[in-house]
């Protein structure tokens, strides 16, 4: 029978027969590699051809060279032999066993660390299509430090070592080549790492994503040989590589963990790797691309998330991968939904202690489920006061776990800008919550005459309003009307006609506007009139002081700014709209100290075309206080003590029309005296004049134990149906989504088939530019 030998350049052979002894074998081989048995001991070792991974068989007797011979014949690839040279009487393989007899860490696996003090190396195929391609040939080591520090592997002291596959010669010496077995070989590479036996981590995890991050990094795979609570034994995903590694607790009752033994020489080959790597695992991938989603709302997207994932870390990932790991990044950055209820009466205290006069409420059921909540920042409330109290509500849906319905009510500065005054959560947009959320509103800002409250027509919203508030006035908002108009009459053409109408400062150009509607569409003037009610429209017919806020486009900006927040957690959620709120407040309060004018700028370079306007009217002067001014296209009498004027567009804007400038020029008053305090620069500077504060990081919050031991559980929700969570909601009441119509024939947008141009079908020359994504 022929047995191989790994010698440089290639493999020996030696014919033996079936029945040879262990003595016999060893002359052969004296014979063969041309050494001296006087000055040299062989030990001759083989791998048997196992699907696992085990330590190589030492040839000790008679029996053990039978066992080999069988092996042989019966394998279906070669088995080399095995030889190290050594000038020792004592084996290094059974030294090093005997030593190392007992596990280091005293637990009993059966995989002991011996194992670790054996360095392997790569050798050439054995066979052409075998399926074990690389033999591990052992070698008498040793473990020191190198210059780093690091544990490396070298021949022992006065033991040199004959790698046999890669330096055994053939040349008949008394002194074998000592090759040592620092540096890695032409077919073996270093993980790059600076791991070492000894290091310290804190816990187990810690050394999990070390490790994960380090294969990713070194394009190698790994895999667990066994894992519990105080053990970690990992090794190359190849079989006959040399990389392993072996962890344990630095005693029972600790989480840290040790690098007990370490081997970071792969030997490898490049066809065994994956590009969809194991270790690229969704949490890994998550805790990699967590940084890319501070300090921001949207953050890469899953394509971005698969190309990370490929360029940094070397891996190709699916998307659903991609997609569970961005959630896992999501929730390591901004809490899980579970954990944002568990917070949240804590959360809230923070908020009042850091910002005084901050008022929450938190809403449960019986079991202590979550229902409602409501946030007004104390210093937005005491803000109110320099706003015109004119208040838009409207709600947006929530896209997160436990899903749930965003109301905001807010005001607007002299300024034109949105001025959030109060945030709720609740469960869905019915007629209970907003009565819930109203209430709690209305403690907050009261209930006046001159309050005037703007939203869709939801009639869940109408009768909360009447249920609450008593004396304020309820008006619709006129863009969802117009939807409402469009969708139900089909009637787009008129839209001019209906926005004069809505704008009309008096009632007699109103008239006109409305006889024009009712001249081509009856059915939509009587829809105004009688189901929606000229009063909850028309800023001419508005009972209340309604300004020239005529729509919940204040609101419906804010919803806008949180479309991508708005699957976050409710606390991380919260914590956008506090962080949006201060950047305002301390933006804004900047911008009001530079001001120089009398008015905010918006309402400066308004009113500055009014004063052109006003030179040349012609003002007569009926009694102290009473002026009658002429020119234009329409005359107007003027009270500059009541701030009126017959045109009711000073009476609606309280800001003085061209006939007020011309009276107040005539009886030699400021015009800036007759400007509501609303629209001055003082009022702009005192509503930003505090500053909205973080809660910072929990581990600052300190919050008695009564709050703290709160109990809040998410709400019950329903089971999602398979397939994609749908983003979009249905259309609210007044709300109208337009469709773009494509043409079965030519594919374009914007027409039907049977009113297509195309003789050829081709969209050469009938496709839009607006085709809709």
């Amino acid at each position: 029978m022929n047995l191989l030998i790994p010698c440089v350049g290639g493999l020996k052979s030696i014919l033996v027969e079936e029945d040879i002894s262990l003595a016999g074998l060893y002359d052969k081989i004296y014979g063969k590699l041309g050494l001296s048995s006087d000055t040299m001991d062989l030990v001759l070792s083989y791998s048997p051809p196992l699907n696992k991974k085990c330590n190589p068989l030492v040839l000790k007797d008679d029996e053990d060279v039978a066992a080999l011979l069988a092996a042989r014949s019966d394998s279906t690839c070669k088995i080399p032999l095995g030889v190290i040279v050594e000038r020792t009487e004592v084996c290094a393989y059974e030294k090093s066993s005997q030593e190392s007899s007992d596990d280091t860490d005293g637990s009993h696996d059966g995989f002991r660390d011996n194992y670790f003090d054996v360095d392997y190396c790569d050798s050439e195929p054995t066979d052409v299509g075998s399926s074990r391609q690389k033999l591990p040939v052992f070698r008498n080591v040793e473990r020191t430090e190198n210059d780093n520090g690091a544990s490396v592997t070298q021949p022992a002291e006065g033991n040199p070592v004959v790698d046999p596959l890669l330096r055994l010669t053939g040349a008949a010496s008394d002194e074998p080549v000592n090759v040592p077995t620092t540096e890695a070989s032409d077919s073996s590479f270093r993980d790059g790492s600076d791991l070492h036996e000894g290091k310290y981590f804190n816990t187990k995890k810690d050394l999990k994503r070390k490790l994960s991050d380090i294969a990713m990094k070194g394009n190698f795979e790994f895999q667990t040989r066994k894992s519990n609570r105080s053990l970690w034994v990992i090794e190359c995903i190849d079989p006959n590589c040399s990389w392993r590694l072996r962890a344990s607790k630095i005693v029972p009752e600790s989480t840290k963990f040790v690098i007990r033994k370490y081997v970071g020489v792969h030997c490898c080959f490049l066809l065994n790797r994956n590009a969809n790597h194991r270790q690229a695992t969704y949490v890994v991938i998550g805790e990699q691309v967590a940084p890319q989603y501070v300090g921001v709302e949207k953050g890469p997207g899953l394509k971005g998330v698969q190309t990370f994932a490929r360029t940094k870390l070397g891996a190709q990932i699916s998307y659903y991968k991609a997609w569970r790991g961005r959630k896992h990044a999501h929730t390591l950055i901004r809490g899980s939904p579970e954990q944002s209820f568990h917070i949240l009466p804590s959360y809230f205290h923070m908020l009042e202690k850091l910002n005084p006069g901050t008022v929450t409420r938190i809403e449960v059921d019986g079991e202590s489920r979550f229902k409602y909540l409501f946030l007004a920042f104390g210093v937005a409330i005491r803000g109110f006061r320099y706003m015109r109290k004119v208040v838009g509500i409207d709600s947006t849906f929530l896209k997160g776990q436990y899903r749930g319905v965003l109301l905001v009510a807010t005001a607007q500065d002299g300024n034109g800008q949105c001025y959030p005054l109060a945030w709720g959560i609740v469960d869905s947009e019915n007629e209970d919550a907003w009565t819930w959320f109203l209430t709690q509103l209305k403690e907050v800002i009261g209930d006046t005459d001159e309050l005037a409250l703007i939203s869709d027509r939801a009639p869940s919203i109408k009768k909360a309003i009447s249920t609450v508030f008593e004396k304020a006035h309820h008006g619709a908002c006129a863009w969802h009307v117009a939807q409402n108009i469009k969708n139900k009459f089909k009637c787009a053409d008129i839209m001019g006609s209906y926005w004069s109408a809505v704008n009309a400062y008096r009632c007699e150009d109103f008239a006109g506007y409305m006889t024009e509607i009712s001249h081509r569409y009856p059915r939509v003037a009587e829809y105004l009139e009688n189901e929606v009610g000229f009063e909850k429209w028309s800023q001419c017919h508005y009972p209340g002081l309604r300004y020239n806020i005529t729509t919940t486009n204040m609101v419906e900006s804010l919803n806008s700014m949180l479309v991508n927040a708005r699957d976050f957690p409710y606390v991380a959620l919260l914590d956008v709209i506090q962080e949006k709120m201060s950047k305002w407040w301390n933006d804004r309060r900047i911008v009001a100290m530079a001001i120089t004018a009398p008015l905010t700028p918006s309402r400066e370079s308004e009113f500055r075309p009014r004063f052109a306007q006003s030179n040349g009217r012609h003002t007569l002067q009926l009694n102290p206080v009473t002026y009658h001014v002429k020119g234009g296209e329409l005359e107007g009498v003027v009270d500059i003590f009541n701030k009126t004027c017959t045109c009711k567009e000073f009476d609606i804007d309280k800001l003085p029309c061209v006939h007020a400038i011309a009276a107040a020029h005539h009886a030699q008053v400021s015009v800036y005296s007759l400007v509501s305090p609303y629209y001055t620069k003082e009022y702009y500077v005192l509503a930003y004049g505090e500053t909205i504060y973080p809660v910072g990081s929990q581990s600052q919050w300190d919050v008695p134990n009564e709050v703290a031991t709160r109990v809040v559980l998410p709400r019950e929700v329903k089971e999602r149906k398979r397939g994609r969570p749908k983003t979009s909601r249905f259309p609210s009441v007044g709300e109208f989504r337009k469709r773009k119509n494509r043409c079965g024939k030519c594919g374009a947008y914007g027409h039907y088939k049977k009113k297509c141009n195309s003789q050829t079908g081709s969209t050469e020359g009938n496709q839009p530019t607006d085709v809709p994504v």
